[in-house]
């Protein structure tokens, strides 16, 4: 059987990542605190983002900004967006 977690990004009951996305204690929380089905959400965004802005993932400034990024996702503040793109309602 599956575990389930209370994701704080859909706001419901879904199935919880099978390990940490992540080294350390915020992947740890993330695992704890984050549904499968929101990490997949993140990963497109982050994908856009890191197409759009021409982020580089050896750079500590884009890392550390891309990270910012993830937070406000998963807490559902506004977080930026690709030129042109348009929430689905």
């Amino acid at each position: 059987m599956e575990k389930k977690i209370l994701c704080k990004k859909l706001n419901k009951e879904l199935p919880a990542l099978d390990r940490p996305p992540m080294p350390g204690p915020k992947g740890i929380e993330i695992m704890e605190t984050v549904s499968s089905e929101a990490w997949e959400l993140w990963k497109t965004h982050q994908t856009m983002l890191i197409n759009e802005k021409h982020l580089d993932s050896s750079n500590p400034e884009d890392r550390q900004w891309l990270f910012g990024q993830m937070e406000k996702f998963f807490n559902n503040e506004e977080v930026e967006q690709a030129a042109g793109f348009k929430e689905l309602d």
